[in-house]
């Protein structure tokens, strides 16, 4: 309980680190918070580009494929490689002021959340301007964004901890969350792999992400609900990473100052 009640006595420097996070990212920058938009944008004209055969004969809506798989995972890879690496880069504020310093981790994530909700925006854009259009299934949208959500807060929770005292370990990260990726059904469809059988077709099976990206598609994509048992699995999964990733956090937050 000690962790809600931190949360909501900090409340105003949650707030406010949120705000610091969104605006902070393209500070300085000509079109400052338009970039959540480009980013994303200009990866779908890469992939679309650079694999236009890939699955563009066997499957109807490859782009919108490709978005509601990109768009999702840029929520994933932006907020992990940046949770992991707050503490390191607040250090000079932990030395000197005392905060529950989970407040850095939860706001990475809420920033991540908040700009995920403005991207659905090229989502939903796309899926109109395509034909596509949208149905009553994107209520569910939400509830994925709450899976995912604790799926990164559990994790960051762990990695951030870590890092204080191996500074390697963000540059790890991201080349897993590179690895991962391609582990992950976004460029591709895990059709490709089911005829096989492979280890490989059931390695990206029970990959987390492969369930929630796909909850994404069956919402945004092909009107239809997601796989709530599947999904209630990766639920179960979020919520035991994020206790125990908790738990680490709290008993290497001690040392932060002392090993930076």
């Amino acid at each position: 309980m000690n962790v809600f009640q931190n949360v909501y006595a900090y409340r105003e420097l949650l707030k406010t680190n949120v705000k610091k996070d969104i605006r902070g990212k393209y500070k300085g920058s000509v079109l400052g918070i338009l970039w959540s938009f480009i980013n994303p944008l200009l990866q779908v004209v890469v992939y679309w580009i650079v694999f236009p055969y890939l699955m563009r004969g066997t499957m109807d809506n490859y782009l919108i494929y490709l978005i509601t798989g990109i768009i999702p995972w840029n929520f994933f890879l932006v907020t992990m490689n940046a949770g992991t690496a707050s503490i390191k880069v607040n250090i000079q504020i932990i030395k000197k002021v005392y905060f529950p310093r989970e407040i850095l981790i939860i706001s990475q994530t809420v920033s991540g959340v908040i700009n995920f909700f403005i991207s659905c925006i090229i989502i939903l854009a796309f899926c109109l301007g395509t034909g596509v259009g949208i149905s009553i299934h994107l209520v569910v949208v939400p509830i994925i964004v709450f899976i995912e959500a604790v799926f990164l807060l559990g994790l960051t929770f762990i990695t951030s901890a870590v890092n204080a005292y191996i500074q390697d370990l963000e540059y790890i990260v991201t080349f897993l969350t590179t690895l991962l990726m391609y582990g992950t059904p976004i460029i591709y469809s895990l059709d490709l792999f089911k005829g096989s059988k492979s280890i490989l077709y059931t390695m990206i099976q029970i990959n987390p992400m492969t369930t929630i990206v796909n909850s994404y598609r069956d919402a945004f994509l092909y009107h239809q609900w997601p796989n709530f048992y599947a999904l209630g699995l990766v639920f179960l999964l979020a919520l035991v990473i994020l206790i125990f990733g908790y738990w680490v956090f709290k008993k290497l937050e001690k040392g932060f100052a002392e090993v930076m």
